[in-house]
């Protein structure tokens, strides 16, 4: 399985074909490595409504005629838009096909701003993502801070990759990463949601050598960069 890391918290998982994106936030992301237009893919997982996790959702997912996963208030959202939806809620599982997705919760906020009108949109609870496929597990944490549940996640799951933010400040930072991955019982991390903007500027180096002192594999890969699992 291909791995691509667009940026900030979009990551895209490539195999026998298929593909999926997570979160992608592309256009006004000063880091971002691709554009909309580079994108195919079937299927859009959506962790929460945030602009910097869903503000490419819509095209991508209309220009590859492709299904938008989320939690139901923010599918329906995207409904909308015009998108192709699946609509699910914490603890469930949904098969996309080639993959079968579980959501998992987050804690965090989610909601659409809409600055010209000062109005906040309700868009359902933040999520995570187990994903399922080819005989993996991976793991989108989303946007979220350390929870104790993460240690039943991992007793529960054998989780070969885990997307985990580090950027603090709007989720957890590197040190609450790190017992985050050991709760899970991660084989290998890829941080995620840092050095996208100033106030979230985190050493990713640094976050990988602290996953090697605990036995974990970190791979910190920059914005264009890709690595097989």
């Amino acid at each position: 399985m291909k791995i691509d890391y667009h940026g900030h918290s979009c990551v895209q998982l490539t195999s026998g074909g298929n593909s999926i994106v997570i979160d992608p936030y592309l256009t006004g992301n000063p880091a971002a490595a691709a554009k909309p237009e580079d994108i195919r893919a079937q299927v859009v997982l959506l962790t929460h409504a945030h602009s910097d996790h869903i503000a490419d959702a819509a095209d991508i997912a209309k220009r590859n005629n492709a299904l938008v996963v989320a939690i139901y208030e923010l599918a329906t959202y995207m409904s909308w838009q015009g998108c192709n939806v699946l609509g699910m809620n914490m603890g469930g599982k949904a098969s996309v096909g080639f993959a079968d997705v579980r959501m998992i919760q987050a804690f965090h906020s989610s909601g659409i701003i809409v600055q010209d009108q000062k109005n906040i949109i309700y868009a359902g609870m933040p999520a995570g993502f187990l994903i399922h496929w080819d005989g993996l597990t991976i793991l989108h944490a989303g946007d979220t801070s350390l929870f104790s549940d993460m240690k039943m996640i991992g007793e529960r799951y054998s989780i070969d990759l885990a997307f985990l933010p580090i950027g603090d400040l709007f989720t957890m930072g590197p040190e609450d990463a790190v017992t985050a991955a050991e709760w899970l019982k991660a084989k290998r991390v890829v941080p995620i949601h840092y050095n996208t903007f100033p106030p979230i500027r985190q050493d990713a180096d640094r976050f990988v050598r602290m996953l090697g002192e605990r036995g974990i594999q970190g791979i910190a890969l920059k914005p264009g960069e890709s690595a097989t699992l």
